[in-house]
């Protein structure tokens, strides 16, 4: 499994952007997928996460009416759809898998990382 995560960019704060993350391996319909996210000199936060065919989804309370997780299982495809973008919003967002059905917030439960890719949010 190699996950990549894409999508990434400068935009101003109320904007919106969208990642994706892919797999150049296995199929990515076969993984719950998560989100998160590391800002610089902070830990590691859990942002949104879907189970294997979006069916269920759970997403952190700072971003909830604001960020969709979705996929397409047939553009092998996870997508993160950031609208009204904020300040605190800039970090490191990070995709990560795991072969489980059930979905859940701890990063611990996810056994495949991708690299991940930067958002900045400016004034």
């Amino acid at each position: 499994v190699q996950l990549q995560a894409s999508g990434g960019g400068l935009v101003q704060a109320g904007g919106s952007l969208r990642l994706s993350c892919t797999n150049s391996g296995r199929a990515l319909s076969t993984y719950s997928i998560g989100w998160f996210r590391q800002a610089s000199g902070k830990e590691r936060e859990f942002v949104a996460a879907t189970n294997w065919n979006g069916a269920q989804t759970t997403y952190a309370d700072s971003v909830k009416g604001r960020f969709t997780i979705s996929r397409d299982n047939a553009e092998n495809t996870v997508y993160l759809q950031k609208n009204r973008l904020k300040l605190e919003d800039t970090a490191v967002y990070y995709c990560a898998g795991t072969g489980s059905p059930f979905i859940k917030q701890a990063g611990s439960w996810y056994d495949y990382w991708g690299q991940g890719t930067q958002v900045t949010v400016s004034s």
